[in-house]
């Protein structure tokens, strides 16, 4: 179905495995981790040797985060859980064929960073979610964690989803009201956002400062350190691309790494997986991953 993907070999074995990337140095390499002869992670060692510019991604039932970092450590950019496979598999291929790291969401307690050698300064990461649950589940401990490590954070969501995200953090962080009130957790409307920053169906980057930039600058000037971390989940290129504005949302992602840049920031973005349907399906789903340094599905 992708024909850009060729599989041009099968392995049998861990050794096999080695062989046939030191002869063929194919781009991308899938490995078990329990593999005869040879387990997977010997052979993705030996692996980077021979073929030091091919990629690797494990998959495996192990989703234990001791055995995820082990099989990273070796040089491998993703890690999927094979009960995830069928919703995670591709978007893994499509990030490492990018050079960015992703990680099975069922994976507890491990923590993504850009990949070594790469010039991204910032993490933006993308959640694909299946059902709402999913989304408030995600950017509840996103946001939670954010707090609890006193950074500055911004929310960029509905109205419906704001509320909810307002119950569900009083449960996980308890100092929640003191950082509305000293102004280091702000709350603005994804919809109203988006109604002031569009000139002729695009963000424009001057209103994207003004009504956005400026609110997040505001807050880091009220919180302590020089420069504060700021942790922003934004919901706008979701909108836009239930709207049909496939091409909106994807000048909005750009302007988030703009700001990045400049500012040390963390970005969660979050797209329903029915959002992407249609004949650009594959076009639109590779245009938002291109402009994350994470991809995550759900």
């Amino acid at each position: 179905m992708q024909p850009e993907l060729q599989i041009i070999c099968e392995a049998s074995d861990g050794c096999d495995a080695v062989q046939k990337a030191d002869e063929l140095k194919p781009d991308l390499v899938l490995l078990d981790i329990g593999l005869p002869k040879l387990s997977g992670i010997e052979a993705a060692r030996q692996i980077r040797l021979l073929s030091p510019d091919s990629k690797i991604i494990f998959q495996s039932q192990d989703n234990s985060l001791d055995v995820v970092q082990k099989a990273l450590s070796t040089g491998a950019l993703a890690y999927v859980h094979k009960a995830q496979a069928g919703s995670e598999l591709l978007p893994a291929v499509a990030a490492v064929l990018r050079g960015d790291r992703f990680v099975s969401s069922s994976v507890k307690g491990h923590m993504l960073t850009a990949t070594p050698g790469t010039n991204t300064p910032h993490r933006h990461e993308v959640l694909f979610y299946s059902d709402e649950e999913v989304l408030l589940e995600s950017v509840t401990r996103f946001i939670a964690a954010a707090l609890k490590a006193g950074n500055v954070t911004a929310v960029l969501a509905t109205k419906s989803h704001r509320d909810i995200f307002l119950h569900r953090l009083k449960a996980e962080y308890m100092d929640l009201e003191c950082a509305i009130q000293q102004g280091t957790y702000i709350l603005l409307d994804a919809a109203d956002a988006l109604s002031n920053i569009m000139v002729n169906g695009s963000p424009d980057p001057v209103r994207f400062l003004e009504v956005i930039g400026s609110s997040i600058e505001a807050a880091t000037k009220t919180a302590n350190g020089e420069q504060p971390h700021v942790a922003v989940f934004g919901e706008a290129v979701a909108l836009l691309q239930a709207q049909g504005k496939a091409d909106a949302a994807i000048r909005l992602e750009q302007l988030w790494n703009d700001f990045a840049k400049t500012h040390d920031v963390d970005i969660l973005c979050a797209y329903p997986l029915t959002s992407i349907r249609g004949e650009e399906y594959e076009h639109q789903f590779q245009s938002i991953c291109a402009e994350h340094s994470i991809v995550c599905s759900r």
